[in-house]
């Protein structure tokens, strides 16, 4: 063992997974692998259950690094149609010669709306095709009458984003009996920790709080651009064409794409150590707390006039699936408020100091070509999405209302066929 990782991943540590486990196996109800990211899990279960050249089903409207994950299990990204107010994969619109091509499917929950897993489910049965879920923004969402999460062959969970760990995740699977090949798997992945790396973990909070605290947050983003610190100077990363078309003929190998998969979080696949895995495990007890706050702004912002058009606001964010006169409001991660003029809008919310992410413009099959992808049959409802929605964080509920009401922010005009319903 190399100098500096002495003790990271030890048997001194090896009950604090165990613990974590127990957490969100009680959570979801089947059975839990801690990982050390969401995309990490998600590359394991894709190498696991899908042939090499299979094709994946999947949203336009999502993160690059999840289709550098597809690309790098050896598969082809297969762009799904999306209905435009939630960017949840269009059942009834992916043609049954599609269907019939198909390996797997793959669904998003994006920003905590939950894709129609029953139905996917349903429709996976019938082909025989494995159904995985990205619950990285739904780890408190349901459908169906279940969570986010129990309905995939697989499914996988970031600690990063309504857990606020920056760190960590779950790979899950209905099958308990596989529970030990997986792990193999990830074990067989995973790179050594660092020192280096639970030392700057352990720091990072309080760094994150002197600079907030100094309201230097503008200075020390520009400070980060001079060095050449960050990874995207726009939202979706450069892609790099020719250096792709070499990593895709490696694949499967996570470490030929590696350049594309750390973007964000360069720890991915370190394994983790004590340090660490104390801290995610303090932030996920309060998980229950975060959540009812995200329900409580979520209600609040869609109750707005930026909120889905076509929609009656003070129905909530059931979710595709859904069903009942008024659903119980999902805690979304992000709330996705639809606006005329989203850069307008989103320089108003900078100069309050609030910062706008998670955001997925261009879509995949428009980022990448057909070179990389396959094009969606219908592409405009993920164009449109894109294109307008404005996600907020639902914990700074109040403040984004009152600067988008000052700033005079208009709706978006409903997607064709749609007649907006407002507040």
């Amino acid at each position: 063992m190399a100098t500096g990782e002495a003790g990271l991943g030890s048997t001194r540590h090896a009950s604090r997974p165990k613990r974590l486990e127990e957490t969100m196996r009680g959570r979801l109800g089947r059975e839990c692998v801690y990982v050390p990211s969401c995309r990490f899990g998600l590359f394991v279960a894709l190498r696991h259950w899908c042939p090499p050249g299979g094709r994946v089903l999947m949203s336009p409207v999502n993160d690059d690094v999840i289709f550098f994950v597809v690309l790098a299990a050896g598969l082809r990204p297969v762009q799904a149609p999306l209905r435009p107010l939630d960017a949840s994969i269009d059942v009834d619109a992916v043609p049954d010669e599609l269907w019939g091509s198909l390996s797997a499917v793959l669904t998003t929950n994006l920003y905590g709306n939950p894709d129609d897993a029953p139905r996917l489910r349903a429709k996976c049965d019938a082909l025989g095709l494995p159904l995985f879920e990205d619950g990285a923004h739904a780890i408190g969402s349901e459908v169906g009458g279940r969570p986010v999460g129990a309905w995939g062959d697989a499914s996988v969970f970031s600690l990063s984003k309504h857990v606020g760990a920056k760190a960590g995740g779950f790979l899950s699977c209905a099958d308990p009996g596989l529970r030990e090949a997986l792990e193999k798997t990830c074990e067989d992945l995973l790179l050594p920790g660092r020192l280096t790396a639970e030392l700057a973990y352990t720091v990072r909070p309080y760094a994150e709080a002197a600079v907030r605290g100094l309201r230097l947050r503008r200075a020390a983003w520009a400070t980060m651009r001079m060095l050449g610190m960050t990874e995207r100077e726009e939202i979706r990363m450069p892609l790099r064409a020719e250096d792709l078309v070499r990593a895709v003929g490696a694949a499967p190998d996570l470490t030929a794409s590696d350049s594309w998969v750390r973007v964000d979080l360069h720890d991915y696949r370190l394994r983790s150590g004590g340090l660490r895995l104390g801290r995610i495990g303090r932030k996920l007890d309060h998980l229950d707390e975060v959540l009812a706050a995200c329900r409580a702004g979520t209600e609040q912002l869609l109750s707005t006039r930026w909120a889905r058009p076509g929609s009656d606001p003070a129905r909530g964010a059931g979710g595709a699936g859904g069903s009942g006169a008024r659903p119980v409001a999902q805690p979304l991660f992000r709330v996705p408020l639809f606006v005329a003029d989203r850069d307008a809008s989103i320089a108003a919310l900078a100069r309050r100091g609030m910062v706008v992410g998670y955001l997925y413009d261009p879509p995949l099959d428009d980022y990448a070509g057909a070179g990389f992808t396959d094009l969606s049959p219908d592409p405009e409802g993920a164009r449109w999405f894109a294109r307008h929605a404005l996600p907020v964080d639902p914990l700074r509920a109040r403040q984004v209302i009152d600067v988008l009401e000052e700033s005079g922010a208009r709706p978006a005009e409903a997607p064709g066929g749609l007649e907006p319903t407002r507040g």
